[in-house]
């Protein structure tokens, strides 16, 4: 029996990071695949307070 490894629902496994700004935990988004490694903040308000 093949099990899959698929995402269906459980957050748990996904990565996270905590914001530089407001120490907030932050976990994947399929939106940031692309540049994971280069999130900072959870959230514009967070970004624009650091400036």
């Amino acid at each position: 029996m093949k099990i899959k490894n698929t995402f269906k629902g459980n957050k748990s496994n996904l990565p996270s990071k905590v914001c530089t700004q407001c120490g907030l935990s932050m976990t994947w988004r399929k939106s940031w695949a692309k540049n994971w490694d280069e999130i900072k903040y959870c959230s514009d308000k967070c970004r624009k307070a650091a400036k």
